[in-house]
């Protein structure tokens, strides 16, 4: 496996451990819909969460957040009205960024933005 994958999973699995301790609960992981897959969803407080984990080792072309761009939300955002069809949740959604920053010596920086987009649709 590649090792961006490895870091990727790695970022991932950091993510969720955050949301838990957090008071998140999972509902999904890797949830696939069409060409866009959405990390994490979670759930509190009658909110589904749906979370994009981007795990970068350095930030010189920016931010690991700035890599969610345009197309990327609206991906998530088509993916996400079919999780809310499949639920058939009537409550509120939120989406989220969980950014992780490695630096060399493999210390890291987790950054959880809540509400990082909000999306025409909703």
């Amino acid at each position: 496996m590649a090792t961006h994958n490895d870091l990727g999973q790695k970022g991932e699995a950091m993510a969720k451990a955050h949301m838990e301790a957090t008071g998140y609960e999972i509902m999904d992981e890797n949830w696939v819909f069409g060409k866009a897959e959405i990390d994490l969803i979670a759930y509190k407080a009658g909110v589904i969460i749906f979370t994009e984990v981007k795990t970068r080792t350095g930030n010189a072309f920016g931010e690991p957040e700035d890599f969610v761009d345009a197309r990327k939300q609206r991906l998530l955002v088509e993916a996400a009205d079919e999780y809310i069809y499949l639920m058939n949740h009537q409550g509120e959604v939120r989406f989220d960024i969980i950014s992780i920053l490695f630096d060399r010596n493999n210390n890291h920086t987790l950054k959880h933005i809540e509400d990082a987009f909000w999306p025409s649709a909703y």
